[in-house]
This record gives structure tokens, sequence and C-alpha cells, in this order.
């Protein structure tokens, strides 16, 4: 088969598995998961049930293929902040500022309720979690080296602190409201002064 022809398909291939990812999730969104059927997403989607079929099992099947890639998009656009920020020069405390201040803004247009409970039963959202603490505790490994973030702490520690603080961004009014959030979790990664000396 011309490799030409053989790219098309997988394109195609790509396509019709994203209308029906993109398709079941705006179902599950506007009736909640278990009103879901492969009918309707067949018909929202604009493709046969044989075709439906044919790329997946069952509706859980189709959400949670679509929670993976929509996580695994997440975690691509924080890996590219990070990279912009130190392309510009910026130090280990920048790129962590952009990274949790990306993810904070993520978290608070992350859709809640029972939708949310069903998509983050999956593995995939413990690797992406996994994946992320690991970014967040290497920028906190080299800020402490370069004496702009504490040290005294250890770094997967504070990684976790991070995290935990940054969930609470799914709860804030406004975009501003983050940045006060991450403004104040950043202050409590800072190098702490003690009477008469400087930075630890």
């Amino acid at each position: 088969m011309p490799r030409l022809w053989d790219e098309t398909i997988e394109a195609h291939r790509r396509g019709v598995r994203g209308a029906i990812m993109d398709a079941a999730a705006a179902l599950a969104a506007e009736r909640g998961p278990m009103s879901v059927t492969m009918s309707g997403i067949a018909g929202a989607a604009g493709v046969g049930r044989a075709t439906l079929y044919k790329y997946f099992s069952d509706v859980e099947a189709i959400l949670i293929a679509w929670h993976e890639r929509r996580v695994a998009g997440h975690v691509e656009h924080l890996a590219a902040v990070r990279d912009r920020v130190g392309e510009d020069g910026g130090g280990a405390g920048e790129r962590l500022a952009a990274v949790l201040e990306a993810y904070a803004l993520i978290s608070r247009d992350h859709p809640g309720g029972e939708l949310a409970a069903f998509l983050h039963r999956g593995e995939h959202v413990a690797r992406a979690q996994e994946r992320l603490r690991g970014m967040i505790r290497d920028l906190l490994a080299e800020g402490a080296q370069s004496g702009e973030l504490r040290g005294d702490v250890a770094p997967d520690e504070l990684a976790g602190y991070c995290l935990h603080a940054i969930a609470a961004a799914g709860g804030m009014p406004s975009e501003a409201a983050v940045r006060r959030l991450v403004a104040v979790t950043l202050d409590g990664l800072r190098p702490r002064l003690r009477a008469g000396a400087g930075p630890d």
C-alpha cells in the first residue's frame, strides 16, 4: 500500500476516533455518564453503530480514551510552558511559577461533578499525576541548588505540597483568585530568612 494512502487512512481513523470521543464527552457532560448510550454517541458523532464498535467496545472505553487524551494534552502543555520560560532565560523559580499557574488555571476549568468522579478512576490519571509531580520535583531540586527555592525540605515533599495547594484552584471564582493562590503557594517555597542571616 502506498505510504501516502496509508497516512490518509490513518488520519481518517484518528478523525473518526476523535469525533466519537468528543461526542461521547459532550453527551456525558450534558446528561451524565450513566445516561449515555452507544446509539446516542453514534448519532451525535455521525457514524453508524457498526463503525462505532470497530473503534470502542462500550461507553466507558470511549470516555476513558477521551479523558486520557485530555490529560495527556494537559501534561504536554505544562511541559511546553516550562520549556518556553526556560528558553526565555527563566530560572527554576520562574519555570515553577509558570507551571503552577498553568496547572491551577487548568484545575479551575476542569469539569467537576458526576463526569469527573467517573473519569478520575483510571490509571492514566495516576500516571499523569506522577509525571507532573516529577516535573515539579525536578524544578524544586534545581531551585534549591541555585538558592532560588528553599532547600530545607525534600523536593518530593514540597512537590506534594504544591499539588495539594493548587488543587484548591478548582473552587476559585476567578483567574485573579487563582493567581493569588499560586502566589501564596510560591511564598511557601522561597528560602527562609533567619534573623541576621541570609537565605538558607
